[in-house]
């Protein structure tokens, strides 16, 4: 083969492992920022739980995928949907809608998991009604516990650490009627 011709055809090739180099360390960056807590304040991961939007600390929120089959688990409470293989681990999951309203789901077509990061200790889901991607609650306005964004949508920040600490939210099992 043609040296010129062989050089032209390894460019594109070259090119693309030279942005997806450049992309992978973007990544790390971020992802860095995130665990250190220094990008945790510029964005956070908005979230719908309901009819309510949220901001989850992007060091409490692990992988988000859409709802795998889930396998019910008998004599839990109706927010806990069961138990789901995400990318070979078992998480418990959490309709965290119903969680918080019990005539709620967060069940619906745009449906993702959010599942905690491992430093919380807990292997879980939450099912969330729709995700936002990232938020930046510094350039939000802060009314009475929530941040008001330039489109006028209201955010609460949630924080999941707070959550699993819930002694209602360890408890799954239905109470026994003895």
């Amino acid at each position: 083969m043609n040296a010129a011709l062989e050089a032209a055809m390894l460019a594109p090739q070259a090119a693309r492992r030279t942005r997806l180099r450049d992309y992978q360390a973007q990544l790390l960056a971020r992802m860095q920022a995130a665990q250190s807590g220094t990008g945790a304040t510029q964005h956070q991961l908005g979230v719908a739980i309901g009819a309510e939007r949220y901001l989850l600390e992007l060091t409490e929120a692990g992988e988000i995928v859409p709802p795998p089959a889930l396998a019910t688990v008998p004599l839990t409470q109706p927010w806990y949907l069961g138990l789901a293989n995400v990318r070979g681990s078992l998480m418990g999951v959490i309709d965290l809608a119903r969680y918080l309203d019990p005539d709620t789901t967060a069940a619906g077509p745009e449906a993702r998991l959010v599942s905690l990061a491992p430093r919380l200790g807990i292997n879980c889901a939450l099912l969330v009604t729709r995700v936002y991607g990232l938020r930046r609650p510094g350039a939000m306005q802060e009314e009475t516990g929530r941040l008001r964004d330039a489109e006028g949508h209201a955010w609460t920040p949630l924080s999941l650490a707070a959550l699993v600490r819930e002694e209602r939210f360890l408890h799954v099992a239905l109470a026994s009627s003895r």
